[in-house]
């Protein structure tokens, strides 16, 4: 079975995070994804530590299945080289500040003069347009202007980020997600056309219930710390070994929760009669259970409130998540052997479809022009072009790194 987006060129201009982590997806899904780095150094993110031989695993965390080709953005052979892939790939991504495309003749406007079916992507921090659209974007100050920072951490302390740059990659998800949609409808139309996201976009528009309280009754949320804002018991308890999370989303979980910690007198108690009453009384209620939940360890209390019907699962460490029977089992790492480095682990993409037949990884992340002429003869350069184009160092690698 062939891979979904099988056939489908990408141009990937895209840097730093929220652009290669849409590339990637779409490389994922079988797109031959051509990631275009500026010589002699690459994308930035290869520099950003720590490392592995030498390589910044930021880096090689979100460049897999994809291409290199080494250009230098400010040899005008090298524009004009990206001006004729522009017009023959099927889809061109970006995530430059807004106008710098366009001061390289890469903009939508002039891809779409030469390749009118093109879909272009684009990527900004703040959004394209409205007073803040020459601004740049990074992930903390989207997490910031989003709200997201302000719901986030413990009550009465500072907004806290989350562990993950989650403003890049739930806007390069988004992106991908658009693309996906748009080469769809491509196929029904035969058009083109630009699709957009941001940074702020994307965690505005993944609110959800919190935003959705102020859009309808005014309320401002704050930080609810590791507890849910509107049930209870749903958040972090204490089991003997470490901390544990039990969610009891519906009135039955309570129920069934006070019966496997043989708790059924709390049943009766009227502080605890709804989940209302549950929330006025969460700090009493927090004490009782975290008694009985520190007699055992968090994953023996998991099994039993699992298999009783309640949602419950210990809080790991990144050492422990990736020993994990679980995650194990299910694939969420795959290896791949590296020019460099050798035998790589990386994690998997977690969508799973027939069509990627149980393995997302099929190229590492590549070495900084690794594949120049490769590429530029899939695009119809010839040896000749290729040639000249190394010669006046219009394309290139830096030094040392593919030997």
């Amino acid at each position: 079975m062939s891979l979904p987006l099988e056939n489908i060129k990408v141009l990937d201009l895209t840097r730093a995070a929220a652009g290669p982590f849409c590339t990637m997806i779409l490389g994922d899904l079988g797109a031959d994804v051509v990631k275009v780095e500026p010589t002699p150094k690459g994308d930035m993110t290869r520099l950003w530590g720590p490392y592995d031989h030498g390589i910044g695993v930021y880096y090689l965390s979100i460049n897999r299945n994809k291409r290199c080709l080494g250009v230098d953005f400010r040899n005008e052979a090298g524009l004009k080289t990206l001006r004729l892939m522009a017009a023959e790939a099927d889809v061109v991504v970006e995530n430059f500040k807004p106008g710098t495309a366009e001061a390289m003749g890469l903009g939508y406007d002039a891809v779409k003069a030469s390749n009118p079916k093109v879909i272009y992507g684009s990527i900004s921090g703040l959004g394209r347009t409205g007073p803040y659209g020459t601004w740049p974007g990074l992930d903390q100050i989207a997490q910031g202007m989003s709200g997201m920072m302000s719901l986030t951490g413990q009550p009465g302390g500072e907004p806290t980020r989350y562990g993950v740059p989650i403003g890049d990659f739930t806007a390069g998800m988004w992106c991908a997600l658009a693309i996906t949609a748009a080469v769809a409808q491509r196929h029904v139309t035969g058009e083109g056309q630009r699709v957009e996201t941001s940074l702020l976009g994307a965690l505005v528009g993944l609110l959800s219930v919190q935003g959705q309280r102020y859009l309808s009754g005014g309320d401002v949320p704050g930080q609810a710390g590791n507890d849910h804002p509107t049930i209870y018991p749903y958040g972090i308890f204490e089991a003997k070994d470490g901390p544990l999370n039990v969610a009891t989303a519906r009135e039955e979980h309570w129920q069934r929760l006070c019966a496997v910690m043989e708790l059924e007198d709390l049943l009766d108690d009227p502080d605890y009669a709804t989940n209302d009453t549950r929330m006025q009384n969460k700090d009493k209620l927090r004490d009782v259970l975290n008694a009985r939940f520190r007699t055992r360890d968090a994953i023996d209390w998991t099994k039993d409130l699992m298999e009783g019907g309640v949602p419950s699962g210990p809080i790991y460490s990144l050492d422990k998540v990736f020993n994990d029977p679980q995650v194990i089992d299910q694939g969420m790492v795959e290896q791949i052997q590296h020019p460099t480095i050798g035998a790589l682990d990386l994690l998997a993409n977690p969508m799973k479809m027939d069509a990627m037949e149980g393995k997302s990884v099929r190229l590492p992340p590549p070495l900084v022009g690794e594949h120049n002429e490769q590429v530029l003869k899939d695009y119809g350069f010839t040896g000749e072009e290729i040639a000249a184009l190394a010669n006046s160092k219009a394309i290139g690698a830096e030094a040392g790194e593919n030997t």
